[in-house]
């Protein structure tokens, strides 16, 4: 029995709206969330053309051979970024003429596995076990509006299609469940004396990865209270004459407690180094999640929250050094210490849905470029009174290592040494002298 996808009917509608040209062919990803009964698709989002194609080319779809995997998981990765806790990239879909269908599920295989491989090596977390590892390949004939669903299992790079169900469902993600919280963060991260301006990236991710840590150890309050991982999250809401939850609209507000106690059973392997540079990382950060409302457990709830809170911050990070890397000049010296805002957090809702999406923002830019970039990444015409920007102040101090190896660390590493040399050389000399008085008193004491 292959898995159900439980779909929002503006997904079919928005796929049945392509009209391709003889032998060409559509590309885009399908968003949802997984759950261990059944998968929910509530988005599905075309491939942006390419900048070079203009105004009189842009209904223009490749062939298939013609599909750009890079640019593909390129979509899926920046994509991925505007997606808050509890959704995923499910797949990938393909609308084409009936003619290229023997070639289209070689070509679903080859982009599934690519576009996963893409989002999972930016995260800090890992999927669990227990966690639903399928994804979905959907093929759309464009003459007969056919679909052909398959999935994948991505931990099994040679894993064969297994059919699946495709079902469409209206209001699907209507009463979505979400959760919201404020984590406050202050994360010191030290720089040691060789590190070099192109490793502030790879030693901010590292610092990020322990601080990861701490968030999926941390305890979790739903509205000031602790609950059991596998009760269920509408537990004690109450019912309607009809048997159904009333829903609120308001989020379950969640506060976190970190745990920064580190197990008695590790050795520790920690060694000392000088640090001539570091980053800091403070600012209070708005995370979000969202669920099912078909009896979600707590702890898929607050698994979707964690990574949300671990997501946003390294993302944050991640699209500050882009912006650094493509506007530093060229002839500008990193040696000094430097003080930059993280971009803010804005949302914006999706049509016929409570679910947001988010995106980022630096203090700079206007809502007209917020709009334009959720309309070429999500292919939908977000309104402005539609974005709602998270008041946050974050900040990054960077103060980086002098890559020069006659630097001040440098002479205070080569003085240490001389002296725990010297002290060496200094024992061996005063035992030799002891040594020799001892024979000294010892031939003058018998020769009297």
């Amino acid at each position: 029995m292959g898995r159900s996808y439980f779909v929002e009917e503006a997904v079919g509608q928005y796929l049945s709206n392509f009209s391709t040209k003889p032998k060409g062919c559509v590309t885009g990803l399908l968003i949802g969330q997984c759950s261990p009964q059944r998968d929910y698709v509530i988005l599905a989002i075309r491939t942006p053309p390419r900048e070079e194609q203009n105004e009189s080319n842009k209904n223009y779809h490749p062939k298939l051979a013609d599909i750009d995997e890079e640019w593909v998981t390129g979509h899926a990765s920046q994509l991925s970024r505007m997606l808050p806790g509890g959704l995923l990239v499910l797949g990938v879909f393909i609308v084409a003429a009936p003619e290229l269908a023997k070639d289209i599920q070689n070509a679903l295989r080859k982009l599934l596995f690519s576009v996963e491989k893409s989002i999972i090596k930016k995260r800090l977390w890992n999927f669990t076990e227990e966690e639903v590892s399928d994804r979905v390949a959907l093929h759309v004939c464009s003459a007969t509006k056919k679909i052909l669903c398959r999935t994948y299992d991505m931990q099994d790079p040679k894993s064969s299609a297994k059919p699946a169900d495709w079902k469409y469902q209206s209001g699907l993600s209507a009463f979505w469940l979400s959760l919201e919280c404020t984590i406050n963060v202050n994360i010191h991260i030290p720089l040691s004396a060789t590190s070099v301006n192109y490793e502030l990236e790879k030693n901010t991710r590292n610092g990020l990865t322990r601080w990861a840590k701490q968030i999926e150890e941390g305890v979790f309050l739903i509205n000031g209270q602790a609950k059991d991982d596998d009760t269920e999250l509408l537990e004690g809401q109450k019912k309607s004459s009809r048997g159904n939850i009333q829903h609120s609209i308001q989020p379950f507000d969640v506060k976190v407690l970190t745990q920064l106690s580190q197990s008695s059973g590790h050795r520790s392997t920690a060694t000392v180094q000088v640090c001539s540079g570091f980053i800091n990382l403070k600012g209070a950060v708005k995370c979000r999640a969202y669920i099912h409302n078909n009896k979600p457990k707590v702890k898929d709830a607050i698994q979707a929250l964690k990574r949300d809170i671990i997501n946003t911050l390294s993302d944050r990070c991640a699209i500050l050094f882009e912006d650094l890397l493509i506007n530093e000049a060229p002839d500008k010296k990193n040696s000094e210490r430097e003080y930059h805002v993280l971009p803010h957090r804005v949302f914006a809702s999706i049509a016929g849905s409570n679910v947001m999406l988010c995106d980022y923002k630096f203090g700079d830019e206007t809502a007209g470029e917020i709009q334009e970039r959720f309309f070429e990444m999500l292919d939908q015409v977000v309104h402005g009174e539609a974005i709602q920007i998270a008041e946050e102040i974050n900040t990054v101090d960077i103060k980086p290592p002098v890559d020069n190896t006659d630097d001040t660390q440098q002479m205070q590493l080569t003085k240490a040494t001389l002296l725990l040399k010297l002290q060496q050389n200094m024992g061996v000399v005063i035992a030799a002298a002891v040594a020799i008085f001892a024979v000294a008193f010892f031939f003058n004491y018998f020769s009297d």
